[in-house]
């Protein structure tokens, strides 16, 4: 049997998130951020986990970020630009983008979208590089 040279890492109890944090989202109308893991909410660098509800007409600036970010549509349609595609992601669908690549987010459809997003390492305002 192998001899350990360094003590066994604790491991820590687990830890329930009773609510999210609220965050403020980039765009020209109102959208709802609920981050349940990340860097705000849990202190969590490797992963975020949020909820996002934005209203019809929503879109944000475009941004080259550091992170992939894994996106999934619970209610409406979810408009996601790239440089050389646009992709109209509905309701139990889903699309994930890599890290550098130029993308923009938009539900400019009736009713909005309701979508959950993935971002690995976790997102982080000075890592998502939003164009000016």
């Amino acid at each position: 049997m192998p001899v350990l040279s360094k003590p066994l890492k604790q491991i820590t109890m687990a830890k329930i998130i009773k609510a999210p944090s609220i965050i403020k989202a980039t765009g020209n109308k109102e959208k709802r951020i609920e981050e349940f893991f990340g860097r705000i909410s849990s202190n969590t660098s490797e992963v975020s986990i949020a909820r996002m509800v934005s209203e019809e007409g929503w879109e944000e600036p475009g941004q080259r970020p550091e992170f992939n970010e894994y996106t999934v549509v619970l209610k409406g349609r979810l408009k996601v630009s790239t440089l050389d595609d646009e992709f109209i992601i509905e309701a139990g669908q889903a699309i994930v983008t890599e890290a550098d690549e130029w993308i923009r987010y938009s539900t400019p459809y009736s009713g909005g979208a309701e979508y959950i997003a993935v971002c690995l390492p976790a997102f982080s305002p000075s890592t998502v590089h939003r164009d000016e």
